[in-house]
């Protein structure tokens, strides 16, 4: 059975008879998995391994885990820092926050992959305008070239624990103060402003090999009426076409209130697969879930089948014991727990010693 086009959640710590009905679905991709589905380490395993052994290939199983205060998973995992700390770093040393930021991306992936999830919806590409609650310390900076250069460094660590990378919120969502869950935000500037800055990220992550995009539930009125996520003009003309994006485009959270111009949730989910979707994301409301499983009409292409088998997860140790053997993941924690700390000093004497860092950024 492929994997269909729609990412749903599940209530609780186990599958219930329900979820796992639910999951069969041939509309259902993926799982995304949130605070309440994590009780511990030995838990989460089952409940991964609970959703993979139930269809061929696996559904795709994800997770918002950015640092900060976005991080589902905490107790028995390396707690990360916000990715505004890793701006902070780059004022003063530049060279040291691109390493950390790929130790970062390196310790996030590594651990999930260890407990079978196979991504998370990361990095944050907005730029930090200090007028957006919702995205606030989540950005790296205000400046798109330190966006970009941080970005790309955390995908380096991700890549290199077996897990690809899905940007967000295209295309920017930094400069307008309203929280999309809760409102229907409108960015006011021109396509000149928004390209020779929010836009920048995108496209160097997308020419970098970003294998995700997550659309913002944002209208940009001098553009187009329709929020980014359902427009075509948007997801086609400019992230298929102009930037050459061939990864997956994950709609955000359908159930959302800046989702709500489109209609009821089937009529959300259609409109961003029609406007270019590849994946659409129904959280937080099983009756929700099942009624887009129910009325969604939807034939997939074959190339949108072969981007979404292609986030799977690649090998890497299944185990946290073998993990914690690695030196390579024991010097990347010691690092990434200090960010935020006077720690030159520490970073100076790795730096002379090679630090077990993997490529260049």
């Amino acid at each position: 059975m492929s994997l269909g086009p729609v990412m749903v959640d599940v209530p609780g710590l186990t599958l219930t008879e329900d979820d796992k009905q639910r999951l069969l679905h041939p509309l259902v991709g993926g799982v995304i998995l949130f605070k309440r589905n994590y009780e511990s380490p030995a838990q989460l395993i089952a409940l991964t391994s609970e959703i993979r052994a139930l269809r061929h290939p696996h559904l795709l199983i994800a997770v918002d885990h950015e640092g900060g205060r976005v991080q589902r998973f905490r107790a028995g995992f390396t707690v990360l820092p916000a990715m505004r700390e890793l701006g902070r770093v780059w004022e003063h040393n530049p060279s040291q926050a691109r390493h950390l930021a790929q130790d970062c991306g390196y310790v996030l992936a590594a651990e999930l992959r260890a407990h079978g999830v196979d991504l998370s919806f990361t990095p944050v590409l907005d730029l930090d305008y200090g007028e957006s609650g919702v995205i606030g310390d989540r950005a790296f900076h205000v400046q798109p070239d330190v966006v970009a250069d941080l970005a790309h460094a955390l995908m380096l660590g991700l890549k290199e624990a077996g897990m690809g990378s899905v940007g967000k919120h295209f295309p920017g969502h930094g400069y307008v103060r309203a929280d999309s869950h809760l409102a229907i935000p409108v960015d006011e500037r021109s396509w000149q402003e928004i390209e020779h800055a929010d836009l920048i990220p995108f496209v160097r992550l997308v020419a970098d090999g970003m294998t995700g995009i997550m659309p913002a539930h944002v209208i940009y009125p001098a553009i187009d009426s329709l929020p980014a996520g359902f427009s075509k003009h948007w997801l086609q003309r400019v992230l298929r076409g102009q930037l050459g994006f061939n990864g997956v485009i994950f709609s955000d959270d359908l159930s959302m209130e800046g989702a709500s111009v489109a209609g009821d949730i089937v009529q959300r989910a259609q409109a961003a697969l029609d406007a270019g979707c590849d994946m659409a994301l129904v959280c937080n409301n099983c009756a929700a879930a099942d009624a887009v499983l129910h009325g969604l009409r939807w034939q997939q292409s074959a190339t949108n089948i072969t981007r979404i088998a292609r986030l799977h997860g690649h090998s890497h140790p299944l185990d946290m014991t073998a993990l914690r053997e690695q030196a390579r993941y024991v010097e990347a924690v010691r690092r990434v727990v200090a960010i935020g700390q006077d720690d030159s000093d520490l970073w100076a004497k790795d730096a002379s010693n090679n630090c077990g860092l993997s490529g260049g950024v």
